[in-house]
């Protein structure tokens, strides 16, 4: 006999497909793929365990140093060293859909890199549905900016290596690692145009164009400018360092879609590039693994620092 539950699933109505407004996707699918709370059923179970393992980790290793990049309270940068002298240094930049989060809360990868030997690094910033961001993306960029050549002009005074400097983010935080990887530092800053020397974007988004049309328009004020200057594949002849994607199969369609298409740009002109690809891990869990040396990812910020699992 059929339950009542599987009949009330069978008789469930199939939602009608609206206009196409991206690529095969109607409204309502553009949304869902720029939302990965659709896709990702244990988001906060992860969220609250590296949360967790990153209060586990200051206590192991200690509390990280402090060091202000500009004036307002939230510019300043948290600073895990490593015991090796003159060491290279990850900067890593935080997701959030580009509206939460806390450097705080992405300590948990510290441990991997102190114990080979780097320095680790992460910024902390204004998220853009904050007043003083206003909306604007180009607040954040601004800001993340500044911190990474605060870390290139001052990795001397922590015992880090300047010309070892290489960057890592994680969802929006993997959109700033293509910004910054993409960013003219001789132009906006008077600093050497290679600067970074090897960028691990995991799981982020390389052209706004689809994203404006997301739902994410209703607290983030895109222009024009916003799109143009912060599509790091559109600007990929200012690219001069290796590029390491990292995306997993459980993610929505279009981040595993911006992921690709951004690997294959690097590709096309020939840059150093590498695309890992992790089966069975959703968004969160790919955020996850950068602190496990043995993961895709964890391996990919590694192998760029040609470094190896303590």
């Amino acid at each position: 006999m059929t339950s009542s539950a599987a009949l009330a699933q069978n008789t469930q109505p199939v939602r009608a497909k609206g206009p196409l407004v991206w690529l095969d996707l109607d409204q309502k699918e553009l949304d869902d793929a720029y939302d990965q709370a659709v896709y990702a059923p244990n988001r906060d179970i992860v969220i609250k365990r590296v949360a967790r393992n990153s209060e586990l980790v200051r206590e192991r290793i200690g509390v990280p140093k402090r060091f202000p990049y500009g004036r307002a309270a939230i510019e300043a940068v948290d600073v895990f060293t490593t015991k090796m002298p003159n060491a290279p240094v990850m900067l890593f930049v935080h997701g959030g859909a580009w509206r939460v989060g806390r450097a705080t809360q992405y300590h948990y990868p510290a441990e991997m890199f102190v114990n080979a030997g780097a320095h680790y690094v992460v910024a902390d910033f204004n998220n853009v549905i904050e007043p003083e961001a206003g909306g604007s993306l180009l607040f954040m960029a601004d800001q993340i900016r500044r911190a990474t050549a605060w870390v290139y002009k001052n990795a001397k005074t922590f015992g880090g290596d300047p010309e070892r400097l290489y960057i890592s983010g994680h969802s929006s935080g993997g959109h700033w690692a293509g910004v910054l990887l993409t960013t003219d530092w001789q132009k906006d800053f008077g600093l050497p145009a290679n600067i970074i020397k090897g960028g691990i974007a995991g799981s982020g988004m390389f052209d706004l164009k689809p994203v404006r049309m997301s739902a994410r328009s209703n607290y983030v004020k895109f222009t024009d400018a916003d799109e143009q200057q912060l599509s790091a594949q559109r600007h990929l002849d200012k690219l001069v360092a290796p590029v390491a994607v990292v995306h997993g199969t459980l993610e929505t369609r279009e981040f595993q879609r911006q992921s690709r298409d951004f690997a294959a740009a690097v590709k096309a002109l020939g840059k150093p590039v590498t695309l890992s690809v992790m089966e069975g891990y959703n968004h969160f869990e790919v955020m996850e693994a950068l602190g496990n040396p043995y993961s895709l990812f964890g391996r990919a910020a590694l192998d760029m620092m040609k470094l190896r699992p303590a």
